[in-house]
């Protein structure tokens, strides 16, 4: 008899791991039947992961969002599911115990079936709580073992993972191949090995971009797998995941039950994805995330973390190339940067205790190696700037390490007067829902239904304020009008004039360059403008300049617990004085000699260069 193999569309996935943003409520709302229509999945990835905090970037309600998406596939009898990051919640930072089980239960009530939990660190400690609150919350309880290539990673020990998290009592297992660089033999002996120790439903979750996964797909559903996670076309290969069209034309042909696709409904999704894409999606997607590359087999950087990693890249080539500019030394190409990080990890990664590659611990490998890179390129040396939330990583608070810490760290730590820290990572975040609860009864804010956006402002406290404020839709706007402007000027420079970004003395101006006969009054400009233009600042005052170490968002604080500093505050060294957030994690600058604050030339959320004057300590 055939064995059945179903399949899982895994729609946000596909948007994160192609670029920043997925789409409006509106347009999930649009998509929605015709993936329904297409007859061939049991499952759909709603929710999870950054779904949340997107939908406050757009300045819309993630809770409504969710409430809408979900409800279709309901309606259909399609499973949902989402993504959770454990000790992380839904964010990149812990999450106290008691907004964890309140997540669970909103989730439910929003109408997500199925919790995908998983740690970076395979710590089953940060897993089990996870097992619990889903199962209270009346959800299933999906366990992740999070593959990645190593010579501690054996077989063996994804086995033992397994053991203990069906012994607690998941429902579940995903395979979560998040960077696609699990070997297809390694993995098929993994599958076949689970289901030894209990035959419970198996699903495949991987990426496309090393190359593996098709090999890896038929693999595990021999070994025993009984879904597996799947993309569309444009947003299918590349950093997201393989298509649905070869993969059950790959199954059926190797004698397994299948479901088949109707075209038609396929064609449909293909072309408003595509349409989404065209309306503003596209800005935030870089063409290289549309490309396979087995480049990436070595540094085993996940895909969903590939779309924000190209954006970034611009951002600090930038910054490297003003450095070099101001030194007459040759520029940086964006291929040279890539492979200086990518070699990078590969260097880093042993060295602080082989965590595995998915959020957020594969943002804080490769924002440490970028920060090397940075530094090294500036003639500074490496571990020059590492960011608290890394530094919580390296200590133990999120969880114990696969792998032991390299001398050199150790030493930094030590010489820095860090503790380490071997206990239950969770009691290092104390209950807090009573504090955002009482919060919001003084904004006059409403907790919502089922308690869902007092659960929203407390996953994500500063997103939310943006949110309520209305300055998260501005800002959103207003950095698509940029974008699609920029596009326009990169199209109409092609001929027969191109626009350039020149440093004039530490300054870049952006200037029109015609070539030919070109009349001047077409070019749109009569002389040259600067290319951005600083956040209006509060009057300086006197003293020594504190400057920011890196490109980032200007930040006062990084969570509601710290107080902020202020103009006539006396600090001391070391002090916190703000944050600088880049790449996904906060940096704090701090106070290198004592002094009072007489000026904070900033406001929070204001984009800020390297070496921009953050304040001024007298």
């Amino acid at each position: 008899m055939e064995r059945e193999v179903k399949f899982s569309l895994v729609f946000r996935d596909m948007w994160q791991s192609a670029g920043k943003y997925v789409p409006r409520v509106d347009q999930l709302v649009k998509v929605a039947p015709a993936i329904i229509e297409m007859g061939c999945f049991a499952r759909v990835e709603t929710n999870g992961g950054g779904f949340e905090q997107v939908n406050l970037l757009f300045g819309e309600n993630p809770n409504n969002a969710v409430r809408q998406w979900t409800k279709p596939f309901h309606e259909a009898g399609i499973q949902t599911h989402m993504l959770d990051r454990a000790l992380n919640g839904l964010r990149m930072s812990p999450v106290p115990a008691d907004v964890r089980k309140l997540f669970y239960k909103v989730k439910k009530a929003q109408g997500t079936d199925i919790t995908r939990t998983f740690c970076g660190l395979n710590d089953v400690r940060n897993i089990l709580p996870s097992i619990e609150y889903a199962h209270a919350a009346g959800m299933i309880s999906q366990c992740s073992l999070c593959i990645t290539y190593s010579p501690i990673h054996t077989v063996e020990y994804y086995l033992n993972l397994a053991k203990q998290l069906i012994d607690a009592g998941c429902d579940e297992i995903c395979i979560k191949d998040m960077a696609g660089i699990g070997r297809p033999v390694f993995l098929g002996k993994l599958v076949a090995g689970i289901k030894k120790i209990k035959n419970l439903p198996i699903q495949y979750h991987s990426h496309a971009g090393p190359g593996f996964n098709m090999a890896s797909i038929l693999e595990v559903c021999k070994a025993g797998c009984d879904y597996v996670d799947v993309g569309i076309d444009p947003l299918s290969w590349g950093t997201g995941h393989a298509d649905i069209i070869s993969v059950q034309a790959m199954l059926k042909d190797a004698g397994f039950k299948v479901a088949d696709i109707n075209m038609a409904a396929y064609m449909k999704v293909r072309s408003l994805i595509q349409e989404f894409m065209d309306d503003f999606l596209g800005l935030y997607i870089s063409p290289r995330n549309r490309l396979m590359n087995s480049l990436l087999i070595a540094p085993g950087l996940p895909g969903g973390m590939m779309g924000s990693l190209m954006a970034d890249l611009d951002a600090n080539l930038e910054s490297i190339n003003k450095y070099k500019a101001k030194r007459n030394l040759p520029f940086m190409t964006q291929d040279e940067l890539l492979i200086k990080l990518f070699d990078e990890v590969a260097y880093v990664w042993p060295r602080v205790g082989y965590p595995c590659l998915v959020t957020p611990f594969s943002q804080y490998v490769k924002n440490l190696a970028m920060m090397n890179v940075i530094q090294m390129e500036k003639g500074k040396e490496r571990w020059g700037i590492i960011a608290d939330n890394i530094w919580d990583m390296i200590l133990g608070k999120a969880g114990q390490l696969p792998g032991p810490l390299a001398p050199e760290i150790i030493e930094k730590a030590e010489r820095e007067g860090r503790k380490f820290f071997t206990g239950n990572p969770q009691d290092n975040f104390p209950d807090q829902l009573e504090k955002f609860r009482q919060m919001m009864w003084e904004k006059k804010w409403e907790t919502g239904q089922d308690d869902e956006e007092l659960f929203e402002y407390a996953m994500h406290p500063e997103q939310y304020e943006a949110y309520k404020s209305g300055k998260a839709k501005a800002d959103f706007l207003e950095d698509v009008k940029k974008r699609r402007s920029e596009k326009e000027e990169v199209h109409m420079a092609s001929e027969p004039t191109k626009v350039l970004t020149v440093d004039v003395n530490g300054q870049p101006y952006r200037v029109t360059v015609a070539f030919g006969d070109v009349n001047p009054a077409t070019l749109g400009t009569t002389g040259a403008a600067p290319a951005a233009t600083p956040a209006a600042q509060v009057p300086a005052g006197e003293g020594k300049e504190i400057l920011a170490p890196l490109e980032g968002k200007f930040f006062l604080t990084k969570g509601t617990d710290e107080t902020p500093v202020k103009v006539g505050d006396k600090v001391n060294p070391g002090d916190v004085l703000c944050y600088v957030e880049a790449m996904k994690t906060f940096n704090a600058v701090r106070a290198e000699f004592a002094g009072t604050v007489t000026a904070i030339c900033y406001h929070s959320g204001d984009a800020v260069s390297e070496d921009d004057v953050l304040m001024k300590i007298l």
